[in-house]
C-alpha cells in the first residue's frame, strides 16, 4: 500500500487534483510556458540516460538551464505536466486530446503504430484542460505520450536517441476553442481523447476533433475548413503566441511560403533531414530559409541535424535589426516534399531571451546554393 501511494503521489503536480491544470517546471511550480530541448544521445555514450537529458527554459528565465533528471522522470517538468492526465481522478470536467502521426502501442505492448506515411497531419501534441484552464503541448516525439488507460506517464525509448523539442503553454479556457479550430485544419491522428458534455458546449471545436474521426484516427475536416490560418493565442499570463496551422490542401512549405513572409524574417530551420524529398535552403521570394546542419544548444555538445528530430525555426537576426527578427517557432512538421501535402504547424514567440537561446544553438547552415557554412 505504501508503494502504491508513493507512485501515485509521484505522478501528481503539487496538490494533486487541487492544483490547476497547467504547464509545470522542474520544481513543481505552475508556469505560464516552457520550452524543453531533449538532447540526442552522444554517439560515444553507452548510457541510456544520456538520451533522456534535457534543457529547459521558462518564462522569466535567462536562457537554457540543465533539466532535473531525465524526460522519463515523473518529477521533471515534462513528467509533471503530462502526468496530470494520469493522476487526475475520473472527472466530468476534464478534457484531453492526444494526437501523434506515430502513435504509441495500441495494446500497451511493444508494437508501435506508425501513421507517419499517411495523408493525415504530421502533427504531435497534447491538450489537457478543465473548466478553468489547461495547457497545449506541441512536440516532436514519436509514440508519445501513452494512452490514459496505460495508467501512468513514461517517455518512450523510441524517442530517446535523437533530439526532440517541446513547447508547453498554459491557456485560459476561452483559448481552447481556437486551438480546436487550429487542430481541425491540421487533421491530426487522434489516438486517445475525451471531451465530456460539461465542456463540449464550451469548446465545440475540440469536441469535434475528438469525435469526428475516420477509422485511422485522422480528424475529418469541416466542409469549409480553410487550407491554412494563423491566429494569436494569449497565454494565461498575457504572453502572445502566434499559431500557424496548415492542412493538406495548402500544398506548400510551411516555413518559406508562409511563416517567413508573415513574420517578415529570414529563418534558420531545424527539422528531420533523414527523410526523402528534403527541401533545400530557399532564398527566393525575398526571404532566406536556411536548413540548419550543425547544432549546440545551451553550449552542451555539438551534434549534426541528422541526430535531431526537432522541428523549430529561429530568425537569423534579433528584433530591431531590419523589418522582422527575434522570432522562435516550435512545431511538428518538416521541410520535405511529402509534408507540403500534409497538415502541420508551428507556434511562434517573439522574446529576446528565447530567441538568443535558439539562435546560438544554430552553428552551421546549408547555403542558398548548397554547401554548409556559418549560419
Amino acid at each position: 500500500m505504501f508503494l502504491f501511494l508513493s507512485l501515485l503521489v509521484s505522478f501528481m503536480p503539487l496538490g494533486g487534483d487541487t492544483s490547476p491544470i497547467s504547464c509545470y517546471n522542474d520544481q513543481g511550480e505552475a508556469v505560464d510556458w516552457f520550452y524543453l530541448y531533449k538532447l540526442p544521445r552522444e554517439h560515444h555514450s553507452k548510457s541510456p540516460e544520456k538520451g533522456e537529458m534535457y534543457l529547459i527554459m521558462e518564462k522569466g528565465s535567462e536562457g537554457w538551464t540543465k533539466g532535473k533528471g531525465t524526460v522519463n522522470d515523473t518529477t521533471g517538468a515534462l513528467g509533471r505536466t503530462v502526468g496530470q492526465l494520469y493522476s487526475q481522478r475520473k472527472s466530468t470536467d476534464l478534457a484531453y486530446i492526444l494526437y501523434n502521426d506515430q502513435s504509441p502501442p495500441d495494446d500497451f505492448g511493444d508494437r508501435w503504430v506508425d501513421n507517419s506515411g499517411s495523408r493525415g497531419g504530421h502533427t504531435k501534441g497534447v491538450v489537457l484542460l478543465d473548466k478553468n484552464q489547461g495547457f497545449w503541448l506541441v512536440h516532436s516525439t514519436p509514440h508519445f505520450p501513452p494512452v490514459r488507460q496505460a495508467g501512468g506517464y513514461y517517455y518512450p525509448s523510441s524517442g530517446a536517441f535523437n533530439g526532440q523539442n517541446f513547447i508547453c503553454v498554459t491557456y485560459p479556457l476561452d483559448r481552447f476553442q481556437t486551438i480546436g479550430e487550429q487542430l481541425q485544419i491540421n487533421q491530426p491522428n487522434v489516438y486517445d481523447c475525451h471531451v465530456p458534455e460539461s465542456l463540449a458546449s464550451l469548446v465545440p471545436a475540440l469536441a469535434a476533433v475528438c469525435e469526428k474521426r475516420d477509422p485511422s484516427g485522422h480528424v475529418i475536416p469541416r466542409a469549409k475548413t480553410v487550407s491554412n490560418r494563423s491566429v494569436t493565442l494569449t497565454s494565461k499570463e498575457g504572453t502572445e503566441f502566434i499559431s500557424f496551422a496548415k492542412g493538406a490542401s495548402f500544398d506548400n512549405d510551411l516555413y518559406h511560403s508562409w511563416v517567413a513572409p508573415t513574420l517578415q524574417s529570414d529563418l534558420l530551420v531545424q527539422f528531420w533531414v533523414r527523410s526523402t524529398g528534403v527541401l533545400p535552403s530557399d532564398c527566393s521570394l525575398g526571404w532566406k530559409v536556411l536548413d540548419i546542419t550543425l547544432l549546440n544548444p545551451g553550449q552542451t555538445f555539438t551534434f549534426k541535424a541528422s541526430q535531431d528530430h526537432s522541428k523549430w525555426a529561429v530568425s537569423s537576426k534579433a528584433a530591431g535589426k531590419g523589418v522582422g527578427g527575434g522570432w522562435v517557432c516550435v512545431g511538428d512538421i518538416n521541410r520535405n516534399q511529402a509534408e507540403e501535402k500534409r497538415g502541420g504547424g508551428t507556434v511562434c514567440l517573439r522574446d529576446p531571451v528565447v530567441w538568443k537561446a535558439y539562435r546560438t544553438a544554430a552553428l552551421e547552415c546549408e547555403g542558398c546554393t548548397g554547401g554548409s557554412g556559418q549560419c
